[in-house]
């Protein structure tokens, strides 16, 4: 309950943040269905600009932009002291997701994004009770892109045999998940950065991913070195980017695509979705390479997980940022269980290293908040921002030293599964936080808000984009509108739990952690489920 508590705290602080920015109050959706119809016949929420715009609208965007956002077709007269009522047709929307590594909504890492918070909090709504259903990467990042939860994709673990590409392949997914739903249904698909775990310079085309108008992977051995990516586009062999930025060749990349995405709306009228997947804030790691073949084992011992390297602009932000000092923060008394229970004290120079592990964390982070920017104003250049539904996530959290753990994930306390969700687009309300769900008219202030997942979040592309739920969904779509959130909270149709998945090995990372690896490196014999809700023991 403290911690339900203090994530409340955390998102009503970044919401205040945003409302005193001065662009105004969040936008709602007007008339009774909230809805208006596609050029096709499909329908799409009322926009922020058909609603109620901020303040500074017209200035960020421009009032030729406006106008042309409000042309359409009279259909018959307003109400009184009104002109004529137009009904506005507008495209299909687009999508972009980004989608990061290893970031945290406990430990504070968005309070360290201004542009994140200008363009997505302040522009959008922030999803406070977020979780990501298994606390590894590639369980995770399938989980995200199918809908199915790990225990149905048979994909738990990051390498061969149980996961990684090759796992994901022979599970036969290559021809069955979203981006090739969404070809299906008529869109442009772009991806750039990390696919999955095991996605190597060996067997990048053995088969290629399927499902992509155009693509450029982040690739392994090479995946999580920030100086020395390796990056292939579409059919194209693996180039490397040796002394480059990883986070700046894959913004550049992310921007070509949104070009040519743009393109295909002027042209054609077919709308994208795109993803960009940068590193950050993930340890920076050098690893030695199997082939990723099914059935080669991963091994440990050629890998080494030191803090991430932020871009040399970046390098001397937030000297004085440390790791939240909450209550499971390196206790005295030692909590948590198994294993974790085990776990010797932290000393003074391993929590100091910590802190450098964290501060590193957020000024890797910096370029990522660049990206959104970069993102957020080609989409206004293009004349498409408005179209488009922004969604910001992570694969899973990460914890710093809480019940005295080395920097990592793969447990199922909340600062491993609570994850950012962002999401700003047509209907979506701005300066809102779906704690305020809860904490609104009820004097409720624990901020539990609405409880959704990473298998919520294709349900919720589909329906956005009007396309019917699949039956082998393990989710269902997230409401984004403030009216929906709000009456999804009244009528109770939303779980108050979010089941969390577990299996394989438990590993600490920076150079601490090396004197445990046997100790982090046991493998459970179990998956470990764990249920979060506002009174589960583990919050």
């Amino acid at each position: 309950m403290r911690f339900a508590a203090a994530a409340a705290a955390a998102a009503a602080a970044l919401v205040a943040t945003a409302a005193r920015s001065g662009n105004g109050p969040d936008s709602e959706a007007a008339g009774a269905s909230g809805l208006t119809p596609y050029a096709d016949g499909g329908q799409f929420p009322l926009s922020e600009q058909q609603q109620r715009r901020p303040l500074g609208y017209e200035q960020e965007r421009g009032p030729e932009f406006v106008r042309e956002e409000e042309e359409g077709e009279q259909v018959g007269g307003g109400g009184r002291g009104e002109g004529p009522r137009r009904e506005t047709r507008r495209r299909r929307p687009n999508i972009v997701v980004v989608l990061t590594d290893d970031q945290d909504a406990a430990l504070g890492s968005l309070e360290h994004m201004p542009r994140a918070r200008r363009h997505l909090i302040e522009r959008g709504t922030l999803f406070s009770r977020h979780y990501a259903t298994t606390a590894v990467c590639c369980p995770s990042r399938v989980s995200l892109w199918t809908g199915r939860l790990a225990h149905n994709t048979n994909v738990t673990d990051v390498s061969p045999p149980y996961g990684g590409y090759p796992k994901f392949i022979s599970q036969g997914f290559n021809d069955n998940y979203l981006p090739v739903w969404l070809q299906e249904a008529g869109y442009n698909t772009y991806y750039t950065g990390k696919l999955f775990n095991a996605h190597t310079v060996d067997n990048w085309n053995s088969p290629h991913p399927r499902g992509f108008t155009s693509s450029d992977f982040l690739l392994d051995p090479h995946t999580y070195d920030y100086l020395n990516s390796t990056f292939q586009r579409d059919d194209e062999p693996p180039r490397s980017y040796e002394g480059q930025y990883s986070t700046d060749v894959l913004a550049d990349k992310a921007y070509n695509l949104l070009e040519a995405g743009i393109r295909g709306v002027e042209s054609d009228g077919k709308p994208f979705f795109l993803v960009a997947a940068p590193i950050a804030p993930h340890a920076n790691v050098k690893m030695g390479i199997n082939s990723g073949a099914p059935g080669a084992a991963a091994d440990l011992g050629s890998v080494l997980f030191t803090e991430p390297v932020p871009a040399e602009r970046h390098k001397h932000l937030f000297p004085d940022a440390r790791v939240p000092r909450t209550a499971n923060f390196n206790p005295e008394e030692p909590s948590g269980a198994n294993w974790v229970l085990a776990l010797p004290r932290q000393n003074e120079t391993n929590v100091e290293y910590n802190d450098h592990f964290y501060r590193q964390r957020l000024r890797s982070l910096q370029a990522v908040d660049e990206l959104v920017e970069g993102l957020v104003t080609r989409l206004a250049d293009g004349g498409v921002l408005d179209d488009t539904y922004i969604f910001y996530t992570s694969d899973n959290g990460y914890h710093i030293g809480q019940h005295r753990l080395q920097p990592g994930k793969t447990c199922g306390y909340e600062e491993d599964v609570n994850v950012p969700l962002l999401v700003r687009g047509p209907g979506v309300a701005a300066n809102y936080s779906t704690a305020a769900a809860v904490a609104d008219g009820n004097g409720d202030d624990r901020g539990e808000g609405l409880v959704t997942t990473h298998v919520d979040l294709v349900p919720t592309f589909f329906e956005l984009l009007g396309l019917p739920p699949r039956d082998d969904f393990d989710g269902a779509a997230i409401p984004v509108t403030r009216a929906a959130i709000e009456e999804a909270k009244k009528a109770e149709e939303r779980r108050e739990h979010a089941g969390i998945e577990y299996w394989g090995f438990a590993m600490g990372e920076g150079i601490y952690n090396r004197e445990h690896q046997c100790l982090f490196a046991n493998r459970l014999t179990t998956a470990a489920a764990f249920w979060l809700s506002p009174l589960s023991p583990y919050l």
